[in-house]
Order: structure tokens, then sequence, then C-alpha cells
């Protein structure tokens, strides 16, 4: 399935007076190991008169830090996002072996690496508890991938989601105690209990867009009913071989092409799409997020509608009918491409340039072409393409005839055939080409048989490179075999 969107998102903040602005970062660019493609992006920042520096944290975040030069009444922050949201299968990823069951200790060197991943903070009683509880759950040897997905779907049985507008992430022991929580209060509790479990996790904030399935689901419910998108928080996880792998305990799912990850960082509080500094003032806030459908290919859940079918049909109608008054034809092109019923994958039909049967078939084919389309006309067998690699030109299998119908050649029983083994060789060679310089009254003894010259590949030998080995034949290449075999035989 490809689909393109279009995604807007408009934070709009306006000030009761004119207020000084001090700086701001902005963490509303799609980081830069997101996994759908991102086709276009563009930052709007009202007011104007502001200097605008790309940065990226130290987790390789991208940072938009606004420096304002005037007090203004209004902050506003424009960004679109054209994305492919082409399917991604979100368990396309291998793990080193020794990470494959849990519990896992990290390489030491990697272990180095993930230090800030992996700091806990005290558990509280009840994240106590619900680690022990889970432990307990476990035999040993579990599939690490198998045991993180079930974490995750206990999440999302256990902590109910609910819209929460207040600032700030919920502690594990605050969500679990109310066993509710928005997207960022349970994708803060899972980044602590990987850590507990002995696994680095990070904090994930991001976009997500959810698009209405093309299909009702016959196991499970279908999601959304209009395409949507908003901000979001998830988990990322990081799995030796596989890196980091996103886990949404909001829904229970591995993260997929629809989670578009802006920031992820080791605390939550680093991960705040817009942070800064303003005089005091009241002030009034909207957000507004959109996200539209720029284009959609047919698919099998989705095929063309009768309608679009019908309008398909009417410009190829529209279209022959212009041809047909600009007296517009068609022809077939001067290389029509043949391949034989018999042995249709046979290499010589496919990518080799000769083979047992080409020729003798390509002869007849353009035989009885002749006789339906060009009777009189003239056979000529000749030289054809000779194509870089190969040692040797191609045939070109010809027919010539007039239009005005008159025969070049009278008699086809002259033409040889390429089915028919005439018995002819060497010797009836030499007697053809004597009676004909004999007829042609050229001189006697100027008729001798030809070899390849060995004077010739010695001259060749000697203008080799000096890096070039002579003995170092392509006796592996049959042609080559063939025409060292006829020299030496002479």
């Amino acid at each position: 399935m490809a689909i393109r969107v279009a995604l807007q998102h408009r934070t709009t903040y306006r000030f009761d007076r004119q207020v000084n602005l001090g700086p701001h970062e902005i963490r509303l660019r799609p980081a830069p190991h997101c996994r759908t493609p991102i086709l276009g992006y563009s930052f709007n920042v009202a007011p104007d008169k502001h200097f605008l520096n790309w940065q990226q944290d130290p987790y390789g975040n991208w940072v938009a830090r606004l420096v304002f030069t005037a007090p203004a009444d209004r902050l506003e922050i424009v960004v679109d996002v054209v994305a492919d949201m082409t399917v991604i299968n979100p368990f396309d990823f291998f793990v080193e072996p020794y990470a494959e069951l849990f519990p896992l200790r990290y390489a030491p060197a990697l272990g180095k690496e993930l230090i800030p991943f992996l700091e806990t903070e005290p558990p509280g009683p009840l994240l106590a508890a619900w680690l022990e509880r889970f432990r307990a759950t476990l035999t040993g040897g579990e599939k690490t991938v198998d045991m993180l997905v079930a974490l995750n779907q206990q999440l999302q049985r256990e902590i109910q989601y609910l819209v929460r507008m207040e600032p700030g992430v919920q502690t594990p022991q605050e969500t679990l105690e109310s066993a509710r929580g928005s997207c960022r209060d349970s994708g803060w509790l899972l980044v602590q209990i990987l850590r507990h479990l002995g696994l680095a996790a990070r904090f994930a904030s991001g976009y997500l867009i959810q698009l209405v399935a093309d299909e009702k689901s016959l196991d499970g419910p279908s999601g959304t009913d209009k395409d949507f998108t908003d901000l979001h928080a998830w988990t990322e996880v990081y799995l030796p071989g596989a890196g980091w792998i996103g886990l949404d305990p909001t829904s229970g799912l591995l993260a997929g092409e629809g989670h578009i990850p802006l920031a992820c960082t080791p605390d939550a509080s680093s991960a705040a799409p817009i942070s800064g500094a303003l005089d005091e003032c009241e002030v009034t806030f909207h957000h507004e997020m959109t996200v539209v459908r720029l284009n959609e290919q047919p698919r099998s859940t989705k095929p063309y509608t009768v309608n679009q079918w019908t309008e398909i049909e009417a410009l190829g109608h529209a279209v022959d009918r212009e041809l047909v008054a600009g007296d517009v034809r068609l022809t077939m092109g001067g290389e029509p491409t043949f391949v034989s019923i018999d042995d249709m994958d046979g290499e010589e039909w496919n990518t080799a340039a000769v083979g047992p049967d080409k020729r003798r078939i390509s002869a007849g084919l353009i035989d009885r072409l002749m006789r339906r389309f060009a009777p009189g006309g003239l056979l000529h067998f000749g030289q054809g393409k000779w194509y870089p690699g190969e040692s040797l030109p191609r045939w070109a299998l010809t027919a010539y005839w007039r239009r005005d119908g008159d025969a070049i050649w009278a008699n086809t029983d002259y033409l040889a055939r390429e089915d028919k083994d005439y018995g002819h060789g060497p010797e009836e060679a030499e007697k053809f080409i004597t009676a004909l310089a004999r007829r042609l009254k050229v001189p006697e003894g100027t008729v001798h048989a030809a070899f390849e010259d060995p004077w010739f590949y010695i001259r060749k030998e000697r203008l080799l490179p000096i890096n070039v080995d002579p003995l170092d034949n392509k006796l592996e290449d049959e042609e080559e075999r063939a025409r060292l075999a006829d020299i030496f035989d002479r």
C-alpha cells in the first residue's frame, strides 16, 4: 500500500500585550532515525523578527533554536510534513544471538554507551510490587522479543488511556495508583519498567498518524473511523543487533509507519516539543493538527471505484479521438522480440546471444514472414549488432523486397534453409569459390584457403600491457575454448 499524506501542525500562543520572548527550543522535526519516509518538511515561525539555528542535541534529535529580536503579541509555529505511509513491518529486524533470550546482559562496550538509558528512579512500592509480580511470571529463557510484546500488551490492558492536559509526566507510582494516564505517562512507566529489568530504554515523543482501514477487522478493533493525527509518546528499547525498537503501551503494539519520532531522550522532560521563556502575561493557547491524503495507489483492499474507472475509460476514448484526428498511427518497433514457445526459459531466449535452436528457428520465422508479406524478396543473413563484452557480432536476418511488387529473387528454391543439412563442407566451398572466380574471369592462382593468421596473434600478444599474462586464457568460456582449439588444429 502506498499512501502519501500531508500533516500540518499549528501551535499558537496569543498574549494580552507585547512581551519579550526569550530563546526557545523547538523539537518538531522528524528525528534522523525515523523509519517512515519523510518526503517534505517545512518549519515557519511568527513573529518574523527572529534568528533560527538548527542544532542536534546530545542524542541526535533536531532542535530549532529561536532567538527573537523584538517584542511580540503572539508566537505561532507551523510545521508541514509530507510522509509516505507505506506499511512497515515492525518485526523486520534481527537480534544478536546472545540477546535472543531474556534475561540478557549487554556487551561491556555497548553497555557503557547505553548508561544514560539504563539509569533508574527509585521504584516506589507500587512499581516494586509490579516488577516482583512480573518477574514471577517469567520461567527463564523466554525469547526477548516475545517477552517485550507480552509486557507491552499487559500495560495496555492495565493502564486506562486518558487525555490529560496538565503539564509534565506522572511518576510510575502515580500512574499505577490511578491505573490511568496519558500516552506520555504510560510511555514513561514502560521506560522505567524496562530499565529495572536491565534493558536500555528511552522516551519517544512524536507524531502519530492513524488512517482509516480499507476493510474492517474480522478479529479485533478496526481502529479509527477517520484519518487522524496528534502528538503522541511511546517507548523505545535497545536490542543488540536490532537497534532501537518502538513499543507503544497506549495501543499495545510495536511502533509502525504511523509513528514519526521527533525527539528520543533518556528523560521525558528533555523531549518537550516547545520550551522557552517570556515575560509574565495572560496567554491564550490554540493547537490544531490535520492530516490529508495527497495520493494513494489502488490496491487489492481498495481498488478503483466505478466512477474512477468511468473517468479512465472516458480519458482513453478522448485520447483515441485526438490520435485519429491528428492522423497518428501506431506501428511495431524495428526490433520485436520473439521467444520459442517450446523453451521459454532457455538461456538463448533470455540472456545468451546464440544457442542450439535460435538460429534455426529464427531462419524459419523470417522465411515464413517473407513468403507472407514479401513474396519475391531476398533473404540476407549478415552481421548485426556487436555488444560490449561479446567476442563476435550477432546475426542479422533481413528480408528485402520492392514496393512495386517486382521480384528481387525469383526462385526461392535456391535459398539454403537453416533446418536442412546439405552435406557441404570445406571441399564444396573451395569448388564454389574457384568456379565463381573463373566465371568472373579472376586470374588463376588467386584463390587460396584462408586460416587465422598466427603472426597476427603474436603481434597482438606483444601489444598486451605489461601486467597482463598471455597464458591466462579464459578457458572456462566455452566460446574461448573452441576458438583456441580451432587455432591449434591449424
